[in-house]
């Protein structure tokens, strides 16, 4: 059941996406904001067999993508879960696109993880939180950069794409958000991490254990 996990999630994704474009606020900011799927869904294709990814990191790649077809259906200043939030906290905007910049924390942390621990000779540890946590930073702030390009190119048009509502500190904001989210997923989900990462290893050599996590036990 779990081989066939990526798959049923792929063909649910695709369903969703269709569905998040029909009737989406703007065209055109919708094909911006869920852009980064149809790069993402290619090399997750391409590489299923030679370097498949863990359970856990397909779901969360799932979730990610759906929070973007959600912002990009609404556009993120107009999600209706923002305004739930703007009148349940007593926040001064829709905060939305927050829990879009945390999920591009949260998200590639474990897959930035993964990768360096299946791919590279590091091991757990102090090393691999900080270089996990760092590529995070650089993903956020080369998504800022696109965000800074789009609105050069398409000046007022790109408003409803970068979503600062007014608030002067967006980037700012949305760089810290991404950082707590690579922080906090490998707080809360490395020991299910490396246990998926052992059997997946486990897998591909048709051994029952993968030696080098097992001694870092």
């Amino acid at each position: 059941m779990r081989r066939n996990e990526p798959l049923a999630l792929l063909a649910l994704g695709l369903i969703c996406l269709i569905v998040s474009r029909i009737g989406a606020l703007e065209p055109g900011t919708w094909m911006l904001e869920v852009f980064p799927i149809f790069i993402a869904v290619p090399i997750l294709v391409a590489t299923a067999r030679r370097f498949p990814l863990t359970p856990l990191a397909y779901r969360l790649i799932f979730v990610h993508a759906l929070i973007l077809m959600v912002g990009g259906h609404y556009t993120y200043a107009k999600v209706p879960l923002g305004f739930w939030m703007e009148r349940a906290l007593h926040l001064t905007r829709n905060n939305y696109d927050r829990i879009g910049h945390f999920a591009q924390g949260f998200v590639p942390a474990i897959i930035a993880r993964e990768i360096l621990l299946r791919r590279t000779p590091l091991s757990r540890g102090k090393w691999i939180f900080f270089l996990v946590t760092c590529i995070c930073l650089a993903i956020s702030a080369c998504y800022e950069f696109i965000e800074w390009g789009t609105a050069v190119i398409g000046g007022s048009s790109a408003d409803a794409f970068l979503g600062t509502q007014g608030d002067v500190w967006d980037t700012q904001w949305d760089m810290f958000t991404a950082l707590i989210g690579a922080i906090a997923a490998q707080l809360l989900l490395s020991r299910v991490h490396d246990r998926q990462i052992r059997e997946r290893e486990a897998e591909r050599r048709g051994t029952s254990s993968d030696l080098r996590y097992t001694a870092a036990d």
